[in-house]
C-alpha cells in the first residue's frame, strides 16, 4: 500500500494543484491520496476531489525557531552573493533597524554570517532549527496525523513557507520521504533558503536543474526530476476559459478594436501605476496608431485600493479584480491565504488568450503570455539616478538577465520607447516571435499537455 500525502501551502499551490489535474491523475498512481491542507478545509468544497482532506493547525514559529531559520537564510545568501546581483539585493533587503530582539538578532546574524557562510554552517543551522521543533505540541500532531494515515511520501507544492518546517520535520522522524516542487521561475536564483531538506526535487527545467544543484551543494542530481510546472496545465484544459464571444461580453469588448492586457504586481513594485497612467493618457491623447480597449488586472496578492484614482479617472478603463478570497485572517503570512476561484481562472485564461498585447513589471505572467504568443512590453523606466523606483535593477537578476539575453519582450526604459512599442505591435509588426518560443523552452522543460499526469508518475517511483 502506498499513499501520498499532498501538501497544500498557499492560493498558488491550491491553484497549480488543485485546479490542475494533479489530484485525479495521482489516485491513478496511489492507493490514496491525503491532501493536508494549510488552507482552511472550506476552500475545497465546491471540489469533487474524493480524498481525505485534513485541514493543519496553524503552527507560529518561537523566537528561536525564527531565530535559526533567519539563521540559514542569511547565511545562504551570504554564501551566494558574490556575482549574483539578485541574491545581493535580496540580502541587503533582510537587514533590520528595529529595536527589538528580531532586530538586535537580525543585525547579529548579518555580522556573524558574514565571518562564516558555508554549506556547513547551513546545514548546521537548519538543525538547530529542527530541535526546536521536538516538543511542540503542533509538531506533535503533525507526526501523528502521518501515522495515521499511514503516508508512503510526503510531496510539498512549495519548498520556502517557514510553517511548513514543522511538517517536514516529523516526515523525517518518521522515515518518510519527502519531496518538494520548486515554486516559481525566480526561486532559486535571487531568493533565501528553502523551508528544509527534502528527499526528492521536481523542477521546472533543465535550468532550474543546475540552479538547484549550484545553489543547493548538498543535493545530487539522482534527487532531481524535471517535470515542466502545473502552472499553466489549465491553459491547455479545455474546463477552463470563455470563447471570443462569451469574453467580449463578459468584459464588455468592442471587437472591432485590440485589446491591451495590464496587469499588475503587488505594492512593491511601485511604478506600476505610474505605466498605467502613461497608457492612459496615450489613449486620451490618441497617441496610439489605432483606438484601443484596455483592460487592467490588479495583483492577487492585495487589495487594488492604490488603482483607486485610475478607477475614477479613466472610466474608459476596463478592470478585472482577481477573485482570490480570504481565507483565514491573522495568519503569519496574509497573503498566503488567498484562494482562487476558477471563475478568476476562465477570466485569467481568456485575457490572456484574446488579448493582443500584454504589458507588465517584469511579472511571471510575461511567461503566461508567451504561452498564447502574445507580444509582451515591459516598462522599467526607474533608475538609480532618475528619483523613480528602481526597478531597472531587477533587470540584473540572474532570471530576468536571461529574459533580457534572450531579447522576447520589449524591454522600455521611458516614453518614447514606450509608445514606439505598442504602436509598433498594433500595426502587426512582431519581431520577437521565434524568441518567446526560445525562452518558453528554456523556462519549461516539458509539454503544458500531461503536466499532472508526468509529476504523479515521477512521484509514484520515488
Amino acid at each position: 500500500m502506498k499513499n501520498l500525502g499532498v501538501v497544500i501551502t498557499d492560493g498558488v499551490g491550491f491553484r497549480n494543484f488543485i485546479l490542475s489535474d494533479f489530484i485525479q491523475e495521482a489516485k491513478t498512481n496511489f492507493n490514496e491520496v491525503i491532501i493536508f491542507s494549510c488552507l482552511p478545509k472550506t476552500v475545497y468544497k465546491d471540489f469533487d476531489l474524493n480524498c481525505k482532506i485534513i485541514e493543519l493547525e496553524v503552527f507560529e514559529e518561537s523566537f528561536y525557531t525564527w531565530f535559526f531559520r533567519k539563521a540559514k537564510e542569511v547565511t545562504h545568501l551570504q554564501l551566494h552573493a558574490k556575482g549574483n546581483f539578485g541574491i545581493a539585493d535580496n540580502l541587503n533587503i533582510t537587514q533590520s533597524k528595529a529595536r527589538n530582539p528580531r532586530g538586535y538578532a537580525t543585525r547579529f546574524i548579518h555580522q556573524y554570517s558574514r565571518l562564516f557562510h558555508s554549506e556547513n554552517w547551513i546545514l548546521r543551522y537548519n538543525k538547530w532549527q529542527q530541535q526546536t521543533f521536538q516538543s511542540n505540541a503542533i509538531t506533535k500532531q503533525y507526526t501523528e496525523l502521518l501515522k495515521e494515515n499511514n503516508i508512503s511520501l510526503l510531496f510539498f507544492t512549495h519548498q520556502r513557507p517557514p510553517f511548513i518546517a514543522p511538517l517536514i520535520f516529523a516526515a523525517e522522524k518518521l522515515k518518510i520521504k519527502t519531496s518538494a516542487f520548486i515554486f516559481s521561475w525566480d526561486n532559486l536564483a535571487s531568493k533565501g533558503r528553502m523551508a528544509g531538506n527534502f528527499d526528492f526535487y521536481l523542477v521546472w527545467s533543465n535550468l532550474m536543474k543546475q540552479e538547484l544543484l549550484t545553489f543547493y551543494q548538498s543535493i545530487k542530481e539522482d534527487q532531481i526530476a524535471i517535470v515542466g510546472t502545473p502552472q499553466f496545465e489549465p491553459y491547455v484544459l479545455n474546463k477552463y476559459g470563455y470563447d471570443k464571444e462569451t469574453f467580449d461580453k463578459r468584459f464588455k469588448i468592442d471587437h472591432n478594436k485590440p485589446t491591451i492586457f495590464f496587469t499588475c504586481n503587488d505594492a512593491s513594485s511601485e511604478n506600476d501605476p505610474v505605466y498605467l497612467e502613461i497608457l492612459a493618457e496615450f489613449m486620451v491623447q490618441r497617441k496610439l496608431v489605432k483606438e484601443v480597449n484596455l483592460i487592467v488586472r490588479t495583483s492577487p496578492a492585495e487589495e487594488p485600493v492604490r488603482f483607486k484614482k485610475y478607477i475614477e479617472k479613466y472610466p474608459f478603463i476596463i478592470w478585472n479584480f482577481p477573485d482570490w478570497s480570504i481565507s483565514r485572517e491573522r495568519h503569519q503570512e496574509a497573503w498566503t491565504q488567498r484562494v482562487p476561484s476558477v471563475v478568476d481562472l476562465n477570466d485569467l485564461k481568456s485575457l490572456l488568450q484574446h488579448c493582443d498585447l500584454s504589458v507588465n513589471v517584469l511579472s511571471t505572467i510575461t511567461l503566461d503570455a508567451f504561452i498564447f504568443d502574445k507580444p509582451v512590453i515591459n516598462p522599467v523606466f526607474g533608475s538609480e539616478t532618475n528619483g523613480w523606483f528602481d526597478d531597472q535593477k531587477f533587470l540584473k537578476y540572474e532570471h530576468l538577465s536571461k529574459l533580457v539575453d534572450s531579447d522576447s519582450t520589449d524591454i522600455v526604459k521611458n516614453d518614447k520607447e514606450y509608445l514606439e512599442a505598442i504602436n509598433r505591435i498594433l500595426s502587426h509588426i512582431d519581431l520577437k516571435k521565434e524568441e518567446r518560443a526560445k525562452f518558453l523552452e528554456l523556462q519549461i522543460g516539458g509539454s503544458l499537455e500531461g503536466t499532472s499526469q508526468r509529476i504523479s508518475q515521477i512521484l509514484e517511483k520515488i
